[in-house]
């Protein structure tokens, strides 16, 4: 298995974890990837804990929708919703963000069916991730659960994979390069 770490910062809060100790926990468990994610700060906020992870993390370090703060870390994650925000065609809006968050840099997507894996097979990426595989305590508003399906639509795409929503380290995946875990890095 392959970590990446969703370091969400409504989780800490809600768990009473600071961003150090989740950081040091996700290196003691060898994650690759440290995606921050803060939904509900403003820029400065969200630039001040990016290069404060940067001090203390030598991975890759992943904003979320915060394209504007990609000079601070190496790539951004982007969902439906918010490529949506930049431009209703999803290929315009990749090719949009594709003008600031470089060839030098990451980009990836959410997706959660196999038309959207196939349509983001068409797309300037890294990567991207797939699911809900199960259900899971970071976000309350998942729909369309893909249980042991979202294997086989890993397959079917031509980017890296990363597994989201609910997974867990003993989950086994064929298709799925990363484990993308949020709040069960701290059980």
């Amino acid at each position: 298995m392959r970590l990446y770490a969703l370091c969400d910062q409504d989780m800490l809060d809600r768990e009473g974890v600071s961003v150090e100790s989740f950081v040091n926990i996700a290196k003691e468990r060898g994650a690759e990837i440290i995606q921050y994610r803060n939904k509900n700060a403003d820029v400065a906020f969200i630039k001040k804990q990016l290069i404060f992870i940067r001090k203390i993390y030598d991975g890759f370090l992943i904003v979320n929708d915060a394209y504007e703060l990609v000079e601070f870390c190496d790539g951004v994650h982007l969902g439906q919703e918010d490529l949506r925000l930049i431009d209703e065609d999803i290929t315009k809006a990749v090719k949009i963000l594709r003008t600031v968050v470089t060839s030098d840099k990451i980009l990836g997507i959410s997706t959660h069916n196999e038309e959207e894996v196939l349509e983001a097979n068409a797309l300037d990426l890294n990567y991207i991730g797939l699911g809900a595989y199960r259900q899971t305590d970071t976000k309350k508003d998942i729909s369309g659960i893909l249980g042991d399906a979202l294997d086989q639509i890993a397959a079917k795409s031509e980017h890296l994979v990363a597994a989201i929503g609910g997974v867990k380290p003993e989950d086994k995946f064929k298709y799925v390069t990363y484990h993308v875990i949020g709040s069960g890095l701290l059980k």
